[in-house]
């Protein structure tokens, strides 16, 4: 068996604890070996023999022997951690948002290409249980001919926590930036690029200083796909809301992956990324000529899945499936959402 991939983690807030480190230390194909922390040990407390940093040089130092830098840092950081790290000869994976404009974006992805380095994306959203359901769904033709599509997050979380960096106005911080990408990506996976985009971004919380409510319709050809986020919602609205000329399928509530981590729970679990029946979504639809009412199982989610397809892009075994060019696509219709918004209009893609 081949030796793991040594794996560097640049950056252990919540993003780098809850949502990267659990999958790369249960991964017997990586090693987790060196982590970037600012302050503190927790990193090595919680992974005994791991290695802790201060800064991106040491990360990057050759004798650390890393493969694979995985970039949960600050959002304005992610492109020039990630130049740095492709220039050091290192396979790069970056947080959402991949970067704060498409061109930057681009600009990554072509060091990347001359580097012969793979560059993946982290959108581990394309595994949650609901969405997989989702895409089965859409893919057997349940619904028939699809006639609108609906998927939020909804929150409610009125406090403003100031001291966190995404709640200060600079470059990448707001709502936006931050849930966006996940619903942009798992629209533009199910349907490609949009005809158009529309889009109103708005703070509502007294005293915000940031995006915190968010409203984006993308025009495909005969339906549209909305996509929505807020932080006021006490009553959220469905995560998915989906209607064909066959049917309808409704489902609330999130995704358990993001609930058992945030409570420092995590894989490996016989039973991890299965959802409790009570969360289960309706689906009302007539296939095959039968008349179907009732509760549809979520499929299992499980964000591992992307770094074991991180692991096969770098063997060369298999392509990423969630490649520089979808990051690209996502944060430009980000950019053309704040148009939208600005200029309250409706723009072509």
């Amino acid at each position: 068996m081949a030796e793991p991939i040594r794996v560097g983690l640049a950056g252990f807030g919540l993003g780098g604890r809850a949502f990267h480190a659990p999958f790369i230390t249960a991964n017997p194909r990586l090693r987790l070996t060196h982590v970037l922390q600012r302050h503190g040990h927790e990193a090595a407390d919680r992974y005994p023999g791991v290695t802790i940093v201060r800064d991106v040089d040491a990360l990057l130092e050759p004798s650390a022997a890393i493969t694979l830098v995985v970039i949960t840092t600050p959002n304005a950081t992610h492109v020039p951690f990630a130049l740095r790290a492709i220039e050091a000869g290192k396979h790069v994976v970056i947080d959402k948002p991949f970067a704060l404009t498409a061109d930057e974006a681009r600009g990554v992805a072509v060091a990347a290409q001359v580097a012969g380095k793979v560059l993946a994306p982290y959108q581990n959203r394309r595994w949650d249980g609901d969405f997989l359901t989702v895409r089965t769904l859409l893919a057997r033709g349940w619904l028939g001919d699809l006639q609108s599509f609906e998927s939020r997050f909804d929150r409610w979380r009125p406090d403003i926590r100031g001291e966190r960096w995404k709640e200060q106005p600079s470059r990448g911080a707001g709502l936006l930036f931050d849930l966006g990408p996940h619903l942009i990506d798992q629209a533009l996976a199910l349907f490609g690029k949009p005809r158009s985009v529309s889009a109103s971004i708005l703070t509502e919380r007294p005293g915000s200083l940031v995006d915190d409510h968010f409203e984006i319709t993308l025009e495909y050809g005969g339906f549209a796909a909305k996509l929505g986020a807020g932080m006021m919602a006490q009553t959220p609205g469905a995560r998915f809301s989906i209607a064909g000329s066959q049917g309808q399928y409704v489902k609330h509530g999130v995704d358990s992956q993001e609930e058992a981590l945030r409570a420092g729970k995590g894989p490996p679990a016989p039973d991890w990324g299965i959802e409790p029946s009570e969360r289960w979504g309706t689906l009302a639809a007539v296939i095959d000529g039968l008349h179907v009412h009732g509760k549809l199982r979520t499929l299992a989610g499980n964000y591992g899945g992307f770094y074991d397809n991180v692991c096969d892009a770098i063997d060369s075994t298999a392509p990423l499936l969630v490649t520089p060019e979808t990051a690209i696509d996502t944060i430009r219709v980000i950019e053309l959402a704040q148009e939208s918004s600005d200029n309250h209009a409706r723009i072509g893609y």
